[in-house]
């Protein structure tokens, strides 16, 4: 595998916390403390946030102080990260939670960064989990982990600290128990958009070598269309602009037509693709919520051929 095509994520995620990983958990514990219509409960995603966003989010769990933040949130950002954040969020879940129904016998967190599925997705239990990142960020997580997390239900997580600038992923996902060619799923979330398009190529081709037929890849893209101006897609420069500013801009994107024949190349089947507004079509408009979310940010699953 190519270690120097990871430079910019790995760039990153380096020497501390991702701001934007941060605001994700922020956008999943607001989520959380909801008292009615909450798409998930994630009682991990505040114990990763600073002092000031838990006593944000402490605020938020009365109604009204709540539904005034995360209005605040969507008219300061209105491209709709927050719901599109915590969209993405059920959709992954559900995808993962399928799998795992279906048989899978191993989980692989590319980039996990703040995920917590390992700890609240039932049926986790039952599968090796392997959380994949950079060792400085990981021994962060690593720390939290084990303070608010018991030692037996953290028995069947893998951490795999990999400085990919230096580091073979392969053999550190080897040696931490992962068995090639075996039914796998792999998330990859809120990652290629920060990567070059030789990055994406190498890694999506890895993981279709090294995983068994039927295997899943959940990944997250920005439509190309956004990056380069060819779309007329609404609030885009607001949200380019917080991740710019936290030195994580937005690098590559995909152009949803081209992707089906993106990853046949690489024998790799499209199963699902939805922009987070669709997914917020499926899961916030049953329950009367009408939120914005990005038109331009996708989800997709692709399966091994």
């Amino acid at each position: 595998m190519e270690k120097w095509t990871f430079i910019h994520y790995v760039r990153a995620m380096q020497n501390q916390a991702s701001r934007t990983a941060e605001h994700v958990a922020l956008f999943r514990a607001l989520e959380s403390s909801r008292r009615r219509n909450r798409l998930f409960v994630d009682s991990y995603a505040m114990k990763f946030l600073p002092a000031g966003y838990r006593w944000l989010v402490r605020l938020a769990r009365l109604p009204p102080v709540g539904h005034y933040i995360e209005g605040r949130i969507d008219k300061h950002w209105p491209a709709g990260p927050r719901a599109s954040a915590v969209v993405r969020t059920r959709l992954i879940d559900d995808l993962l939670t399928e799998a795992l129904n279906q048989g899978a016998h191993q989980v692989v967190l590319l980039g996990a960064g703040y995920d917590s599925r390992a700890y609240r997705i039932p049926g986790m239990a039952n599968v090796k989990v392997f959380e994949v990142d950079h060792p400085a960020t990981q021994a962060t997580k690593q720390r939290l982990i084990c303070a608010h997390v018991r030692p037996d239900r953290r028995t069947h997580v893998r951490f795999v600290p990999v400085d990919l600038v230096r580091d073979d992923l392969d053999a550190a996902l080897q040696q931490a128990g992962f068995v090639p060619m075996e039914r796998t799923v792999v998330i990859w979330e809120g990652v290629t958009n920060y990567l070059t398009a030789q990055a994406v190529d190498t890694t999506l081709r890895y993981l279709s070598a090294t995983t068994g037929r039927g295997s899943r890849i959940i990944f997250t893209y920005v439509d190309r269309a956004a990056l380069d101006g060819s779309g007329t897609y609404s609030g885009v420069e607001e949200w380019h602009a917080v991740v710019r500013e936290a030195d994580e801009p937005w690098t590559f994107g995909f152009h949803p037509s081209e992707l089906p024949e993106y990853l046949a190349e690489r024998r790799l089947e499209l199963t699902v693709d939805l922009s987070a507004h669709d997914a917020a079509t499926r899961y916030l408009n049953p329950l009367g919520r009408d939120e914005p979310a990005a038109f331009f940010y996708r989800i997709a699953q692709a399966e091994v051929l």
